[in-house]
C-alpha cells in the first residue's frame, strides 16, 4: 500500500515521536521509500503500478508502454512516464527499480489515457496509439514519410502487425496536437495508406 509522510503522522498522533517511529519502519524495511514522502509498504508490490505516486499527474507512456503492448520486441526496465510542464526529464531510482518521466505536450496530455487496475493498485497508461505518438515526440525530427517508416520499424522496430492493429483514427486525432514533424509524418503516411 502506499502511504505518505502526512499520513503516517496521522495514523500515530498520538505516539510518542511519529517522526522517530517513521525512520525506525524504514530501516526495519517495513516503510520502502518511492521518493521523498512516500512510501510503499509491500516489498513484492509491481514497480509499475507506483509510478504515478512518485511524480504526478503521470501516466506510463514511451518505451514502457509500447513494450507492455507488445508494440516493440524489447523488454523495457525503465518506467517511463509522461508529465506535463515539469520543464525537464526527471529519474528516480529506489528498491522497485528507475523511473523517467519526461514532458508531452500541455494540450496532448489528458488523451488516450487508460485506468488500468492490478491488485490493489490503480495506475495510469497510455493507450497504445498514445504512447506511439509519445515516443514519436521525444525522437529527432524526420524529414519525409519514407523517414518515418524506417524511424518506425527500423529504429524502434516496431511489429507491423501491431501497428496495422492500432486505431487509425485515434492515431490521427491525437497525433495533431503535438505539432512535431515526426507526427506531421506519421499522419501524412496514415491518410495516404488509406487513401
Amino acid at each position: 500500500m502506499i502511504v505518505t509522510t502526512a499520513m503516517l503522522r496521522d495514523q500515530w498522533k498520538d505516539y510518542g515521536d511519529p517522526a522517530g517511529k517513521i525512520s525506525r519502519m524504514k530501516q526495519s524495511g517495513e516503510l520502502l521509500q518511492l521518493t521523498r514522502g512516500v512510501y510503499e509498504t509491500d516489498p513484492n508490490a509491481p514497480g509499475h503500478c507506483l509510478a504515478g505516486a512518485i511524480l504526478g499527474p503521470s501516466y506510463l507512456s514511451f518505451d514502457y508502454a509500447l513494450s507492455w503492448y507488445g508494440l516493440i520486441p524489447e523488454a523495457v526496465r525503465v518506467y517511463t512516464s509522461a508529465t506535463f510542464a515539469k520543464r525537464k526529464a526527471k529519474e528516480f531510482r529506489n528498491a522497485f527499480g528507475l523511473y523517467a518521466y519526461r514532458d508531452v505536450p500541455r494540450e496532448a496530455y489528458p488523451y488516450g489515457i487508460r485506468m488500468v487496475r492490478e491488485q490493489e493498485y490503480v495506475f495510469q497508461i497510455a493507450a497504445p496509439e498514445k504512447a506511439l505518438c509519445d515516443k514519436l515526440y521525444t525522437m529527432p525530427p524526420v524529414t519525409s514519410q519514407r523517414e518515418i517508416q524506417r524511424m518506425l520499424f527500423e529504429d524502434l522496430r516496431i511489429d507491423r502487425e501491431q501497428f496495422e492493429g492500432l486505431d487509425a483514427d485515434g492515431l490521427l486525432q491525437i497525433g495533431g496536437l503535438y505539432h512535431c514533424n515526426n507526427l506531421k509524418y506519421l499522419m501524412k503516411l496514415l491518410r495516404r495508406e488509406r487513401a
